[in-house]
């Protein structure tokens, strides 16, 4: 029972990291003051959080966990959100705090479903299994994401026609305004492209650890990288102002393209995709 919650309680742990990435990611990008106080202290819970199962080791154990690479990681994670905060705190680096923590986050979830711990626990299955709903829950949400940023650029497209025409309707006051669409893609996009990324780590550490033979380049791994490179380059582009107004509307559309091919063709030519 005290495996089983103490499990329980390090899956929280990688799902609220999760969550603070995302935040800041948003608020790098809008500086949002909000989210950015989000973030921190979702930051803060998980650096509590590892700070009290550091602890509560070092007792059980009586020692400082540094002997083995397993415990090694951990404390590794542990100085590098350490760090992330107190620059944080008193040198005000968000950019570093933000890479910092991408790091951090990769090394916890290797932490949090490493094989060796997964052969010691007696709920191994478990940690696997839900390793592998956390991966495939991150991913559907991502296509979600991008899904809206779709509908945003077509409800965009359809809206300057419509101005451009000056053609109204009794339902045009119950469509949203321009500003909105071009805000719905933006915001879909922000979130869309963290939130793929972490389920392309979680997934890739439960495929090392579930399965006995697997490539980085199946099919499905590489075209969600790809998918990351395509919106990366959209926002990037839209940021830098090469891309604006219908140009980004339909970059949204042709990249959700990308999206279908991935979720689909993708999935049919992965060696160990079956499941989707």
């Amino acid at each position: 029972m005290a495996d089983l919650t103490m499990a329980r309680l390090h899956e929280g742990m990688v799902i609220l990291y999760a969550a603070s990435l995302v935040f800041y990611f948003i608020d790098y990008l809008n500086n949002n003051k909000i989210i950015h106080r989000s973030a921190f202290w979702i930051l803060t819970i998980v650096f509590l959080l590892q700070t009290g199962f550091l602890i509560s080791y070092m007792i059980g154990m009586k020692r400082f966990p540094v002997l083995s690479l397993f415990e090694g990681i951990y404390f590794y994670a542990w100085l590098l959100l350490t760090l992330s905060i107190l620059l944080h705190l008193f040198y005000k680096v968000g950019y570093a705090v933000f890479f910092l923590n991408v790091i951090g986050f990769i090394f916890m979830t290797i932490h949090t479903f490493a094989p060796i711990q997964i052969e010691q626990s007696p709920i191994g299955e478990a940690l696997i299994s839900e390793l592998l709903f956390i991966h495939i829950t991150f991913a559907i949400l991502s296509y979600t994401l991008f899904s809206a940023a779709f509908v945003f650029a077509v409800l965009y497209l359809f809206l300057y026609t419509l101005l451009k025409k000056k053609k109204w309707s009794k339902q045009f006051s119950r469509l949203p305004s321009l500003q909105q669409t071009a805000t719905g893609m933006k915001v879909a996009i922000y979130i869309g492209i963290p939130v793929l990324f972490i389920s392309l780590i979680l997934g890739m550490q439960w495929a090392h650890v579930a399965l006995s033979e697997w490539s980085l380049f199946d099919m499905k791994i590489m075209g969600s990288f790809f998918l990351i490179a395509v919106y990366g380059s959209v926002l990037f582009l839209q940021r830098s102002g090469k891309l604006i107004a219908n140009d980004f509307a339909w970059a949204n559309i042709f990249a959700f393209l990308f999206v279908i091919i991935n979720f689909f063709l993708g999935s049919k030519l992965s060696g160990f995709h079956f499941w989707m």
